[in-house]
């Protein structure tokens, strides 16, 4: 049997799942000399060992920014589609245990209020698409449609009765032919997968083709180096940026449910904030204008992106933006 075979096997077997339990490259080769058959160097396992944890079908990965090896999972079929699944009606598709469908549903509502919170708090303002990606929705709009549009006004300040809209950058920008907001489209996803990860990126980049940038937003952070750097390649390609938020799935399930996280008061929005660690795996590259040969078509083939817009005008013609309603 050959060195990576046996690797393959016995790595299975030795390799902790939780990356901060990883195993540091000198104890693993301890470990794993106990099983092989063969005399080989420390040299040519640490080899195997860094070759295998770039490669998506082996299951050793190296943990990001720190030593050490844990065990890939592989994918999970009840948390991965879980979105798709949602938008076509085939949530009985996630396994035939119900509470991990509760659990798979719950996770995504949840992650999906917390970066609504996140944003507002940075004041900037997003609109949930709901009909589009709901049940009986046409599975093409997976590919035309993000779970959020961000809408980035370029100035403003927040007061008792919503957020006040600049009116001179307004006027001036309009002058310079520049519309006065940007329009980030995002796309969530629960948990980073190096198998997936590819699917995850395109989608997104498809989705954002009519705004100004694109965002792929995940729940978990990513602990699989490998996986950040391929990331982090596609972008510097594309322009789609790439967030974690630092919620382990066991942290989503810790959360309150998401009606009560969008509904939440100032100071447990404040202490939920606390609690994420956002981290900036890749920037995004905004453009200056938006399709708007594009954004013509969808808008007169889907009414919530027309209903996008009107949320927008109504915002310029009162100079004032209040946040959509969570009830």
């Amino acid at each position: 049997m050959s060195l990576r075979q046996q690797l393959n096997d016995s790595l299975i077997e030795i390799l902790p799942v939780d990356p901060s339990e990883a195993i540091k490259g000198t104890e693993l080769i301890r470990l794993v000399r106990m099983r092989l058959d063969g005399d080989y160097s420390d040299a040519s396992l640490r080899y195997h060992f860094s070759i295998m944890s770039c490669d998506p079908a082996s299951p050793i990965a190296k943990v990001e920014k720190g030593q050490g090896y844990y065990r890939r999972a592989p994918a999970v079929p009840d948390l991965i589609k879980a979105r798709e699944m949602m938008a076509q009606g085939q949530l009985d598709e996630v396994g035939s245990d119900p509470r991990a469908l509760d659990y798979a549903v719950s996770r995504i509502q949840k992650f999906r209020a917390v970066v609504t919170r996140y944003s507002e708090a940075h004041q900037r303002f997003p609109f949930q698409f709901r009909q589009s990606l709901g049940k009986g929705a046409p599975i093409g709009n997976l590919w035309k449609i993000p779970d959020m549009v961000i809408v980035d006004w370029e100035s403003g300040e927040p007061d008792e009765a919503g957020f006040q809209l600049d009116r001179t950058n307004i006027m001036l920008r309009r002058s310079l032919g520049l519309a006065p907001y940007r329009l980030d489209a995002v796309s969530l996803k629960l948990a980073p997968n190096l198998e997936l990860h590819r699917e995850d990126f395109f989608q997104a980049l498809a989705v954002s083709a009519w705004c100004n940038s694109g965002e792929l937003y995940y729940a978990n952070s990513i602990a699989d180096e490998a996986l950040a750097d391929a990331l982090r390649h596609l972008a510097s390609i594309h322009g789609v940026g790439v967030t974690t938020f630092g919620l382990s799935l066991q942290s989503l399930d810790e959360l309150p449910p998401a009606e009560h996280i969008l509904n939440a008061q100032p100071r447990e929005t404040e202490a939920l904030m606390e609690r994420l660690d956002v981290r900036r795996i890749a920037p995004s590259r905004r453009r200056d204008h938006l399709d708007w040969a594009s954004l013509q078509n969808l808008r007169m083939e889907n009414p919530e992106v027309h209903e996008l817009f009107v949320w927008i005008a109504k915002s310029l013609d009162a100079n004032r933006i209040e946040p959509q309603s969570y009830e």
